[in-house]
């Protein structure tokens, strides 16, 4: 169940923050709206890698869809990748 708050809540940070584990944000509301998600570091650096990745992966699929694919044994004998 989400962890969701008033931000008026953050007068008491510490308990704020004791609520916040890794997967679990605290979601705050302003207002009665949700405005501000806090995450563990963890997490956030978790979500940063992997949107970095989903932006190289969609990188690579435009380039394969403008210049064409090669095939797995070629890129694995480019890239020195031998089958066992």
């Amino acid at each position: 169940m989400p962890n969701i708050k008033p931000v008026s809540d953050l007068r008491n940070y510490n308990e704020v923050l004791r609520d916040i584990a890794v997967g679990e944000p605290v979601f705050l509301t302003k207002n009665g709206r949700g405005r501000y998600a806090i995450v563990d570091m963890e997490e956030y650096e978790k979500t940063q890698a992997l949107l970095k990745l989903m932006g190289e992966l969609a990188k690579g699929e435009r380039k394969g869809n403008e210049k064409g694919w090669i095939a797995i044994e070629d890129a694995e004998k480019e890239l020195g990748v031998t089958n066992g």
